[in-house]
């Protein structure tokens, strides 16, 4: 049965629209609020009736509904008849997507840009691919972590600003429009103060015409989960300090008491912990967060030698974290553009291992890719797995650099196409992948989440950065939360 608010939302509207709608209530299967209503009859005129260079812009904080109404938007195009395209920044939160929707999601990359040039002796980068969709509506979900600068030292996708790009390549298609769906309240792209795909504002700057809705009521009881509504009171004073409604923070009081799934445990018990969660969810359904590379090549050392007992570098069931882009391993598979930074690895096995080759150690692994559930194989430089640096360091780069090149003939053209095929300098730079920092977590989701609170200075907890950290963080969570020796207070 339809709300007797959705008439009064659409009215103005067309008969398609109302039948659209109605429909969507019908995939939603629980009774919306009138916020979520809104939505809804937004969602039903902006792909029913907008055409030309609109845009309608989500942003859904945790709790709130965005994902059991996406889900039932996408059912909704479908049993229309209406075609969509579902779209996240990385391949972890392209499955998530996927698993929510009910439908296949892509990673913005694979969609929207192809290889330049290729050839045994050459490497192209990556231009804007043609937009060869019709009438199609394009979803993009955790659209907080698309950034608009270049992070991967060179315009290797098209002009190295992803935003610009995936709006330049929708809406260069005949009828095709994009919905952007995001939480403000988690951290930005890395080295940014907001997110650019989330600013109404910088949307507008594209000449598109922006259909935004925010979703804040929680659509459960808060009390049935103390993690969300640890999450809540974090959003709340993170949307009270960027409205201006206060002018400083204070240090977060989280609420534990009465509630299973969020506790705050010493590092005594970690182990313990941790242990039983492996036990229980495997290590697809476990993580740790932590605040820097230092600590999690600190854990990530600890948890393989007092849980999983590994003595060896590498072994079969390791799990690794790709921790810079790579386009060389990658081209022999069909729908894996490159392999990216931040993507999960399972090594299925260790085909050999070799010392002292460019002043480095490289190993030969069969990896399987969860996020692309495909295996690849692949050469894979050791001497990250233990760097207290987000990859190798400069200085490796640089000494692994020089003497790939020197061991090359012909003039510096040559030996630059060369090196671009070259498996040692291509080799996949790898960390362990048990505790990641929470820029590298975003846009993932595990059963059982701990995240380290300590090392953070005590003058931390009072910045809108820490906030939205910890927020990002604890919604990172299916099931629970372990805060690891918090600091914070607590009632």
């Amino acid at each position: 049965m339809q709300p007797a608010t959705l008439p009064a939302m659409l009215s103005g509207g067309n008969e398609l629209e109302m039948r659209f709608a109605v429909a969507l209530l019908q995939f939603l299967e629980y009774e919306p609020n009138d916020e979520q209503n809104e939505l809804i009859a937004g969602f039903a005129r902006f792909c029913v009736s907008c055409r030309g260079n609109w845009l309608l812009l989500l942003n859904g904080y945790a709790g709130t509904g965005k994902t059991s109404l996406t889900g039932a938007l996408v059912k909704t195009l479908s049993a229309f008849g209406m075609k969509s395209v579902l779209l996240a920044p990385t391949g972890r939160a392209a499955k998530v997507f996927s698993e929510y929707a009910g439908h296949p999601a892509y990673t913005i990359h694979r969609k929207i840009y192809r290889q330049q040039s290729y050839s045994p002796e050459d490497y192209g980068g990556f231009n804007v691919a043609e937009n060869k969709h019709t009438d199609t509506i394009f979803i993009v979900d955790e659209a907080s972590m698309v950034a608009n600068t270049n992070t991967d030292g060179g315009a290797v996708f098209g002009t190295g600003r992803l935003l610009d790009d995936l709006i330049h390549y929708v809406y260069s298609g005949n009828g095709c429009r994009l919905i952007m769906l995001g939480d403000s309240a988690q951290l930005p792209p890395v080295g940014l103060e907001q997110s650019p795909a989330l600013d109404a504002r910088v949307l507008s700057g594209y000449g598109l015409q922006v259909m935004p809705f925010t979703l804040h009521k929680v659509a459960r009881q808060r009390g049935d989960s103390g993690v969300l509504e640890n999450a809540t009171l974090l959003r709340m004073a993170i949307e009270a300090y960027c409205c201006g409604e206060v002018t400083d923070l204070d240090p977060p009081v989280l609420r534990l008491r009465g509630y299973d799934d969020i506790r705050s445990i010493s590092s005594e018990y970690l182990i313990d912990e941790l242990g039983s969660s492996y036990d229980r969810l495997g290590v697809r359904g476990t993580t740790l967060i932590t605040r820097s590379n230092k600590r999690a090549a600190h854990f990530n050392l600890g948890i393989r030698n007092s849980i999983f007992y590994y003595e060896e570098e590498l072994v079969a069931g390791d799990l690794l974290m790709v921790a810079k882009n790579n386009y060389l391993w990658s081209e022999q598979y069909e729908g894996l553009d490159f392999i990216a930074n931040g993507e999960m690895a399972r090594v299925v096995r260790v085909r050999g291992m070799e010392e002292a080759r460019h002043g480095l150690r490289f190993a030969t692994l069969e990896l399987e890719l969860p996020d692309h559930d495909v295996e690849v194989e692949a050469k894979a430089v050791l001497d990250a797995l233990y760097s207290e640096a987000a990859a190798l360091t400069r200085e490796q780069s640089e000494m692994l650099y020089v003497s790939a090149m020197s061991q090359l003939v012909g003039d510096k053209r040559t030996r630059y196409r060369a090196l671009k095929r070259d498996p040692y300098f291509n080799a996949l730079q790898v960390k362990y992948g048990y505790a990641v920092t929470c820029h590298k977590a975003q846009g993932g989701q595990w059963e059982d989440v701990y995240i380290d609170m300590g090392g953070i200075p005590e003058e931390a907890f009072t910045t809108l950065q820490f906030y939205r950290w910890l927020y990002t963080a604890i919604t990172r969570a299916r099931t629970r939360v372990f805060l690891i020796n918090s600091p914070l207070p607590a009632e």
